[in-house]
């Protein structure tokens, strides 16, 4: 896939001016003031800002999106889901993962069926990878080197940020595919979070942190990192042997004031040509002939979250803020388990 290079901000650079508190998403005007029943509100997690800014530009140079204006709100996924259940008007939702989605699911907002698409509910995916200084100089190549003497990871907070879940059990995953078990899997989750040097709250700030200078290695969306390498950020990539599949899942709410113009434009994130800009901004196209056209690279072994049970069993087992085997450890730390 082709890398592409200019001087603007980095993204995490742009959100942290837009995402100044973790309890209140910032709304931001993509375009003229206009009246309510030509709006979109888009209500989305940290890290595709900017895609969003291309999608939304070819969105509107079409017979459905003509006269269509946004506005937008980005931040960490946990916390965005509960701001739309809290009130946030919301058009089009697109959060890190599916339990986010299902929040509003059980408040009444989506359908219950929001899943049962050609694409299953999603409109992106990734993997984690890891981020590390250009060159590499920590020589990190496996989850083994993450937890090394001297070596210091920065990963979210899995109780506000979706990416955070999405790393911790790409971690746990990967113990399991080296033949590790369960138990042995849980204790390398221990020692992971016992190196992270910070836990911000959402991807994008994790990234903002990792490229101000904390930390040896950050675990990211695939795509964010290569948004940062296109900024022209000293960062080298590196995909893990064995990681997780992440899977991005997107709906346009019931009270939705808009819903015309918003299943028009979910409809053009999910087509040929939406998701060939997906792919051109780093995310892998949910469409298998259009993931065709990129080259991602292709780990030894990438496995699917229903692979360790689904995200109902995980969440409950893992993510619990008061029982779950994250937050335990996470208290051991002393870091915060208060959800978004």
């Amino acid at each position: 896939m082709a890398i592409y290079k200019s001087a603007s901000w980095t993204r995490a650079r742009l959100l942290a001016a837009s995402v100044p508190l973790l309890a209140i998403p910032t709304l931001l005007a993509a375009g003229p003031a206009s009246a309510a029943s030509g709006n979109v509100a888009l209500v989305a997690y940290s890290t595709p800002k900017p895609a969003y800014a291309a999608l939304i530009s070819a969105f509107n140079s079409t017979a459905a999106g003509k006269g269509v204006n946004f506005s937008q709100s980005f931040g960490p996924s946990g916390t965005q889901a509960t701001a739309v259940v809290n009130g946030l008007p919301a058009d089009v939702v697109n959060f890190s993962l599916a339990p986010d989605m299902n929040k509003l699911v059980k408040a009444g907002l989506v359908s219950a069926s929001w899943s049962q698409g050609s694409t299953g509910g999603m409109v992106t995916n990734s993997i984690v990878s890891f981020v590390v200084r250009k060159g590499n100089p920590k020589h990190i190549k496996s989850w083994a080197d993450l937890v090394k003497p001297g070596v210091s990871v920065i990963t979210p907070n899995p109780f506000s940020s979706g990416s955070a879940k999405w790393n911790l059990m790409a971690a746990y995953g990967a113990q399991l595919a080296q033949g590790k078990s369960k138990a042995q899997a849980t204790a390398y989750l221990t020692q992971l979070l016992k190196h992270a040097a910070a836990q911000p709250s959402s991807a994008s700030n994790a990234l903002q942190t990792f490229l101000s200078g904390q930390g040896d290695v950050l675990l990211d969306y695939e795509d964010d990192a290569l948004y940062a390498q296109r900024q022209g950020e000293p960062i080298s990539i590196i995909t893990p042997p064995q990681t997780i599949l992440i899977q991005n899942p997107i709906a346009v709410p019931k009270n939705a004031t808009n819903p015309a113009a918003a299943k028009a434009f979910v409809s053009f994130l999910l087509s040929t040509a939406g998701q060939k800009i997906w792919g051109k901004q780093g995310y892998r196209p949910v469409l298998a002939k259009v993931a065709a056209q990129f080259s991602f690279p292709k780990p030894q072994k990438l496995f699917l979250i229903s692979s360790l049970g689904g995200w109902t069993k995980v969440n409950k087992v893992f993510f619990d803020p008061q029982t779950g085997v994250i937050a335990k450890i996470e208290q051991g730390l002393g870091a915060s388990t208060s959800s978004g």
